[in-house]
């Protein structure tokens, strides 16, 4: 899998995000999240993969084992590069997605990299240690549920880039660290609090990074995106 950005298209309809991918003459990396999913089901998957653009399907699973086991293992049946479970649900959950992934990936094609969510970037330390009355460090909850995926036989974790270097320390050089919360330096927060610029994600661990309203919301997208990938493969 090749190291671009993944564009979210965070877009409520089909229109809007083929209007977008037609701005691009290359095939793209791009997450698929619940708000474009959900309005059009597998279908979408299909039609983005006829453009040839490589999908990293941002369900964020989080059910009982065997209801995970058996939705990875129809999503196993796409050509998808990622798709992602919340560690949350524990290790036994974890293990029966990649079980289905196993159990459903065709003959013809690759496994998709299971990756599971730690802490999502717009939770700040404050709010886990109120609301999910976990009392240590949001560094300390993030590496802890990083060993769990990593034991459960995941391929890597979605955290803050404020945390991939300590996962990469702790789990490993190939135990992939995607880092959504992204933004340029003039860029607005909106709802996310541990984010960081490409240059700074690359410099701190990251394998992958996530890139949406920086690039959906600029005036143009594909000068923007370009901007990022320079920035993130270090050639600003």
């Amino acid at each position: 899998m090749n190291q671009k950005p993944f564009i979210a298209l965070d877009f409520p309809t089909w229109e809007r995000t083929e209007s977008f991918l037609a701005l691009f003459r290359e095939p793209l990396n791009v997450k698929v999240g619940m708000e474009l999913y959900f309005q059009h089901g597998p279908w979408i998957i299909e039609e983005i993969l006829k453009k040839q653009h490589r999908i990293f399907l941002d369900l964020k699973l989080h059910d009982i084992p065997n209801t995970v086991y058996r939705a990875m293992k129809g999503l196993a049946g796409y050509d998808l590069e990622m798709v992602n479970v919340h560690a949350a649900g524990g290790s036994a959950m974890m293990e029966r997605a990649l079980e289905g992934l196993y159990a459903g990936v065709k003959a013809n094609q690759k496994r998709p990299k299971l990756i599971a969510v730690t802490q999502l970037t717009s939770t700040s330390e404050e709010q886990m240690q109120k609301e999910q009355l976990i009392r240590g460090s949001i560094n300390e909850s993030v590496l802890h549920y990083s060993k769990l995926a990593k034991n459960a036989g995941l391929d890597g974790v979605v955290c803050s880039p404020h945390e991939a270097n300590m996962i990469r320390e702790h789990c490993g050089e190939k135990f992939i660290r995607v880092t959504p919360g992204i933004r340029q330096p003039d860029d607005r927060l909106d709802d996310q609090t541990r984010v960081t610029t490409p240059r700074m994600a690359r410099e701190s661990g990251s394998s992958y990074i996530v890139v949406g309203r920086s690039i959906t919301g600029a005036a143009d997208p594909v000068l923007t995106y370009e901007r990022v990938m320079h920035e993130w493969e270090g050639k600003e």
